[in-house]
């Protein structure tokens, strides 16, 4: 459930209106389960489970990724790549435990009976948990898996420190896990996307929030750095699971993963070699495409892509807000090796968006601002010439 205040709450600006929670699970149907574990001096880490359906309907979803820097792990990916459904949970945990993790999701869906094929290809990706987490203690035991399968939820989600994201950093803060979501206008189909991040990337230097160079100003407690460009790679990892109830193909999904990189672009980060920057996306329209009659057709409904522009937009602007808000809901920790981790101090961040003239006091949800507004007017002005047949 949601206590903490989040980036909003801070009168920090975002493009778009959101869904109810703000959330992944503003997309119905999707529920989002953790498993924290932390003890003593070395255990930061945990898993995440996203279910496209819920845990109870275990229906494939049109489903597509992108690597946008690919020093990391998705397993299953070749299959989705290949065949272009989701068929299962998503996984999310630390890298090291990526193998516990899909061999207890295929032993819970031999247990509920809903393997697709007869064999499973789980999908399970990572982040690098070893500077708060002991990586090498393999503390993720089948059972956490489990308790996050089982304990799945819609509604309001935790962030933060929870989950997978448990021991994650981000611009040399506290990092973790993090959502956010968009509800379209009506005139543009009124569609919900949501975004779940796992964020573990970025220097102190890069971060951007809104526009402000806020990493330029939060020089002391890092990491790594001085806060100033180290002229080096920009190791960590990016994870980023995008959900719409949107009718969308796997092609079109694909369009929608790589904009989660605009997304990560507008906090700072541009990728470096070190990074796993890795993107899925998935849509819980077109049940049952996937299996089809009795002939082996389904009918499906796909949407125009004249028509997909807010949906792109819409994915860059939910996943930039995801990886604030995983920052803004981290709480300091202290870990492996006594390495100590600060949070995003909120305090001065208002101050600084202040001197920015970009802190504002939290407007309404459902109020849009400029960028979707230019998405509705270019919608609009396609939708005009494709009626009087001019050539787009």
């Amino acid at each position: 459930m949601m206590t903490k205040p989040r980036a909003r709450d801070l009168g920090i600006p975002f493009e778009g209106r959101t869904g109810n929670h703000n959330a992944i699970t503003d997309v119905a149907g999707v529920t989002v389960g953790y498993a924290t574990v932390i003890g003593g001096d070395s255990t930061r880490t945990g898993v995440t489970i996203i279910h496209p359906r819920g845990q109870d309907n275990h229906d494939p979803v049109f489903a597509a990724w992108f690597p946008f820097n690919g020093n990391g792990e998705m397993t299953g990916s070749a299959w989705l790549e290949e065949g272009g459904f989701l068929e299962g949970p998503i996984g999310i945990t630390n890298t090291h435990s990526v193998g516990v993790v899909r061999d207890t999701i295929i032993k819970w869906q031999v247990e509920q009976d809903s393997i697709f094929q007869g064999w499973s290809c789980p999908l399970v990706t990572e982040t690098a948990d070893g500077w708060l987490n002991d990586i090498n203690g393999f503390f993720v035991k089948p059972e956490h898996v489990l308790e996050a399968l089982n304990a799945a939820r819609s509604g309001p989600i935790s962030e933060g420190n929870v989950g997978g994201g448990t021991g994650m950093l981000c611009y040399e803060f506290k990092g973790g896990t993090g959502t956010s979501s968009r509800k379209l206008p009506e005139k543009l189909g009124g569609w919900n996307l949501g975004a779940f991040v796992q964020t573990n990337f970025g220097r102190r230097y890069q971060l951007t929030i809104a526009g402000v160079p806020v990493g330029a100003h939060l020089k002391e407690n890092t990491v790594w750095t001085n806060g100033e460009n180290p002229f080096k790679q920009d190791d960590g990892s990016l994870i980023v699971i995008i959900a719409t109830d949107a009718p969308l193909l796997s092609h079109q999904l694909k369009r929608l993963a790589k904009r989660a990189s605009i997304g990560m672009a507008r906090t700072g980060s541009l990728g470096g070699n070190g990074s796993g920057d890795i993107f899925l996306a998935f849509s819980t329209a077109n049940p049952g495409a996937a299996r089809g009659d009795e002939r082996g057709l389904a009918s499906l409904q796909a949407l125009s892509n004249n028509y997909i522009d807010p949906l792109l937009i819409a994915s860059a602007y939910a996943t930039e807000e995801a990886i604030i808000n995983s920052m803004i809901a981290a709480e300091d920790m202290t870990g492996h090796k006594g390495v100590n981790v600060k949070a995003l101090p909120h305090q001065e961040l208002q101050e600084i968006m202040k001197q920015y003239n970009r802190k504002q006091e939290r407007r309404g949800r459902r109020e849009t601002t400029s960028g979707m507004q230019e998405a509705v007017s270019g919608l609009q002005l396609r939708s005009d010439r494709n009626a009087k047949g001019s050539k787009q």
